[in-house]
């Protein structure tokens, strides 16, 4: 076997699958998510990297990214209340895609692409400067110090990125563990973004178009604070 020397080393850390599905979430698997692809992503598919057509993805509206959509029901969300935008979700975690085909079959939304993989390998083929808004909702909190360098705001992650987003575009984080506000606040700025908060209330309030998600209601359970961070790509 030939290892292609431009590919990217990536260590993919977190899993894939969980609990077996269900049958009805096998068949949304099978009969919905090729229809939603937003073109060739992975390297098998697309190993000259070569850029989306989001225009002909999307019919030319706006673009925004949602980095790891959990279950989806956010991703539903903005999709129902927007309905003038086009909203790609990257999530490898196979168990979270087949629940987001779920509530996109009852919610009916039809401005939805779903990239049931990693987010690194999608900010290889979106153009620069193509995407509006960008969303990074609870991710995982890799709590360990020692695994803090797995976490999505570290420049592997950063710049690509920077790199897709269009200047003026704004990128939302939402976590609950202190650690990871210290470590997002610390280098999102590093990477071309500013944080766009005044006082404590505008880190402290949801955005007013939020939905709260699972991950969310799991943390306010066990007594910790969301918070809600804002940054404007400069």
């Amino acid at each position: 076997m030939t290892t292609d020397p431009s590919r990217p080393r990536r260590n993919f850390y977190g899993r894939l699958k969980g609990k077996t599905l269900k049958q009805s979430q096998r068949g949304y698997i099978e009969e919905d998510l090729d229809a939603l692809s937003p073109g060739p992503v992975t390297w098998e598919d697309n190993p000259a990297r070569t850029p989306l057509d989001l225009p002909q993805l999307f019919a030319g509206k706006p673009v925004w990214l949602e980095i790891g959509f959990g279950g989806g029901e956010h991703m539903v969300h903005q999709a129902a209340q927007n309905p003038d935008v086009g909203i790609i979700g990257a999530e490898p975690y196979i168990n979270g895609v087949a629940m987001l085909l779920g509530k996109i079959r009852r919610a009916g939304v039809e401005n939805l692409a779903v990239h049931p993989g990693d987010a690194r390998d999608l900010f290889d083929v979106l153009p620069a400067g193509s995407v509006q808004r960008a969303f990074l909702l609870y991710p995982d909190p890799w709590p360990k110090a020692r695994h803090h360098r797995r976490r999505f705001v570290t420049p592997e992650h950063l710049a690509p990125l920077a790199q897709v987003l269009a200047p003026g575009a704004i990128f939302r984080v939402a976590t609950d563990i202190e650690d990871y506000v210290r470590q997002t606040l610390e280098q999102v700025p590093r990477h071309g973004f500013e944080w766009l908060a005044e006082g404590p209330q505008d880190w402290r309030t949801p955005w007013p178009d939020w939905i709260s998600t699972r991950y969310e209601q799991k943390a306010l359970r066990e007594g910790r604070t969301p918070h809600y961070l804002t940054f404007r790509k400069l």
